[in-house]
């Protein structure tokens, strides 16, 4: 009798976390049920759509990234800590503004200066600015760089708009030396630029002892690994320690390798801090 109330128990438990399963919704704090998230998985890219974030209005490109944005940001909170008042924030590939906005929402006294220089996704971080009526914010429609120069961008309107070769797909942008910022103490600096990061880090390690947190998305082939592996060399001269997560899983079997076109073979999120 009590081992078939046990698999009796196991049943009633295995059925719960099933239909649990079912009907979890991590979008329900960002203002997305259910129903409209079906509607949102098919909202096509390159088409300005609109949600009530926190309230307010915000403008998107495409419903799929829009959702990847919310879950990162909001629901798995990736820049979740703890900010002292008035906290100084360089936010490096800004994109539509969900990192500021949500910043914002941690440290309202912050100031932050972001950077993004695809034009679509600057026309939109400039209205969510806006629209959520955030102020000590300094958007910038500029690259961040080892110089101050021009750089041919490839601009798809989206996350993985980057600096690229001069081909059909690209344009003339803005960009400044980071370095250059990176003169006073820097509480949270994050990094989203698509490739760029191992060029730009090296620019900056000297200045990295100014900056309290950083967050670095690592985007690179398996024939960087060596760079990858400055990069963390770089981070742990400058004092931090260091934690890593998949931001994406390119590969689910990596034994069964096959290279796609065009394609990163590893993007991470690099997480660094002081103790």
């Amino acid at each position: 009798m009590g081992l078939s109330n046990s698999i009796y128990k196991n049943l009633l438990h295995g059925i719960r976390i099933t239909i649990k399963k079912t009907f979890h919704n991590p979008y329900k704090k960002v203002n997305i049920n259910l129903f409209n998230l079906n509607f949102f998985k098919i909202l096509p890219p390159n088409k300005t759509h609109t949600h009530k974030l926190l309230h307010y209005k915000t403008f998107f490109q495409g419903g799929l990234e829009y959702l990847h944005g919310l879950k990162e940001i909001f629901v798995d909170g990736i820049y979740d800590q703890r900010f002292p008042e008035n906290a100084i924030i360089l936010d490096c590939g800004a994109h539509i503004g969900l990192s500021v906005i949500y910043l914002k929402s941690i440290c309202p006294t912050a100031k932050i200066i972001c950077f993004e220089p695809d034009a679509t996704n600057f026309h939109d971080l400039k209205k969510n600015i806006l629209s959520h009526n955030l102020k000590n914010i300094e958007a910038r429609d500029e690259a961040v760089w080892i110089e101050n120069t021009t750089l041919n961008f490839i601009q798809n309107g989206n996350m993985g708009s980057k600096i690229g070769e001069s081909d059909s797909n690209s344009v003339k942008v803005k960009a400044v030396r980071l370095k250059d910022f990176l003169n006073e103490k820097i509480d949270f600096l994050k990094f989203d630029i698509e490739g760029a990061e191992y060029v730009v880090l090296k620019d900056i390690s000297e200045n990295l002892i100014n900056v309290e947190k950083m967050f670095v998305e690592y985007h690179g082939t398996f024939n960087q690994n060596n760079e990858l592996m400055e990069i963390l060399n770089i981070i742990s001269k400058a004092g931090f320690h260091f934690y890593i997560k998949e931001a994406f899983p390119v590969y689910e079997r990596p034994f069964l390798y096959q290279k796609e076109i065009d394609s990163f073979d590893l993007q991470l999120n690099i997480f660094c801090f002081r103790l």
